[in-house]
């Protein structure tokens, strides 16, 4: 099998960054790749956005130019659309590309796959017409389309304001924003202001984006509760329905889009086998690393989002010291050389992750959206309501891995990637205990599907590599 000092899985602001900056210090890299172009979803088809007016996407996007170009020219072996589905402690990694099956021999490995949106059940929420933003934000990238109008965003987080302003700049008429943070979460978050502070220009990019969404007549409420969307006769999305101060509201619409923040895209590392934790602020797992990203199997790291929620920019620096790093341990870099690189990474580091807290915790998502009630799907690959998951839990049921046997809740094609978080939270409610103790799915490889030709012809292709 192709041996590499370095197979980075993701090309993503952290995967160019950690593959370049590997690169540079001699390493031999293997980048693996899900997406057809390197980009990763925040940058997703920088290469070739379909935009071609800068400004629906503006400026944060295309600073993903600036990873593009050093890592188009590194010396690096870049495989996209190579779905990696098992990776062994001993650092053998297997993905599937043009049909094939195959195997790399890593010297280290570093995983950036990032991270994912929480998923957001409530009443309606499987309704043709009700979509992710981050899956609105892939079709505005990489095709040019939008969802069709009247269109309502609602959820939480800046994320929110950005894809509404990039849709708006885009032409879509936009119904409404609706903002469903708690709240409560004010009054919690301001224990963190000091942090906050630090981090003051991301504060301003935020209050920008709001000014600017009501600067252009788009209506913009906030503490918004009991989200419903309904269908129309021929089943597709046609209502909004929400509660907004204290009284029942309704918007017609064609796409209703949603979002809740996001979290660590943890389906690999579990698999492998890092330990992982849970985080009280983020309300979701991430996996135990060291200041460089190397988990508590040497020689894999996690740099990105999914070690912890910190944005692009945090992603593209992890990256770096991650690969710096591995470049110390295979002896293509001293101490002193890696630790003068560092610095000032990680002094731009510093403000970025300081505001942290008060973002984590602002926009905890509100209590429906993690227990949501019992008539919502919670798996909709297998058809199970919050209802059946609490009446396991009174059954006896203590943990998700459970509720397999009682309905093949997380067995359906996503994984448990949709209902895992959902899952553990009403298991904790109905126990009255918490998520970590509850636990989660134990993830086996492998972890994307894979055709049985694939498998079979797996040792074959290996034996005939150079």
């Amino acid at each position: 099998m192709k041996q590499y000092d370095l197979v980075v899985v993701g090309a993503g602001p952290g995967g160019m960054a950690a593959a370049t900056a590997a690169a540079e210090q001699g390493l031999t890299v293997a980048v693996l790749d899900e997406q057809a172009a390197p980009g990763g979803q925040i940058y997703r088809a920088i290469s070739a956005p379909a935009p071609r007016d800068e400004r629906i996407l503006g400026p944060d996007y295309y600073h993903g130019c600036q990873l593009l170009t050093p890592f188009q020219q590194a010396s690096v072996n870049y495989i996209p659309s190579a779905t990696v589905w098992e990776i062994t402690q001993e650092r053998e990694v297997r993905f599937s590309a043009g049909d094939q099956a195959r195997t790399l021999q890593a010297g280290r490995i570093i995983l950036a796959t990032g991270a994912q949106e929480r998923p957001v059940p409530f009443p309606g929420w499987q309704l043709p017409g009700v979509m992710s933003c981050g899956a609105a934000q892939i079709m505005l990238k990489t095709s040019g389309l939008t969802p069709p109008a009247p269109l309502v965003l609602a959820g939480s987080g800046p994320l929110l304001l950005l894809i509404a302003l990039q849709l708006h700049r885009a032409g879509v008429e936009i119904a409404a924003v609706i903002d469903t943070t708690p709240g409560d979460n004010y009054l919690k978050a301001g224990r963190h202001m000091g942090g906050a502070l630090r981090g003051w220009k991301m504060l301003l990019k935020g209050l920008d984006y709001m000014a600017r969404l009501k600067a252009s007549g788009i209506s913009c409420l906030s503490r918004v509760s009991e989200l419903r969307a309904e269908a129309g006769e021929n089943g597709k999305l046609a209502r909004v329905h929400f509660s907004h101060k204290g009284k029942t509201r309704t918007l017609n619409a064609n796409s209703l889009l949603v979002h809740q923040g996001v979290v660590p895209n943890v389906q690999l590392s579990r698999a492998i086998g890092i330990g992982h934790q849970w985080d009280e602020q983020q309300l979701c797992w991430h996996p135990v690393t060291d200041i460089w990203g190397e988990t508590d199997i040497p020689g894999i790291f996690i740099a990105g989002d999914g070690a912890g929620i910190g944005g692009a920019i945090a992603a593209e620096q992890a990256g770096r010291l991650a690969s710096w790093q591995v470049a110390h341990q295979l002896g293509s870099l001293n101490q002193q050389d890696r630790d003068r690189l560092a610095t000032p990474v990680r002094r731009t580091l510093a403000p970025i992750l300081a505001i942290r807290p008060f973002l984590d915790v602002l926009y905890q998502p509100a209590k429906a959206f993690l227990t949501p009630s019992d008539d919502t799907l919670v798996c909709r690959c297998e058809e199970v309501t919050a209802g059946d998951i609490r009446r396991f839990a009174r059954l006896g049921c203590t943990g998700p891995n459970q509720t397999k046997a009682f309905s093949r809740v997380g067995m359906g094609p996503c994984q448990g990637r949709m209902c895992g978080l959902t899952v553990a939270q009403i298991i904790a409610d109905v126990r009255q205990t918490t998520p970590a103790e509850v636990g989660y799915y134990r993830i086996r490889s492998p972890i994307k599907p894979l055709t049985l030709q694939e498998l079979a012809n797996l040792s074959k292709i290996d034996q005939t590599q150079p």
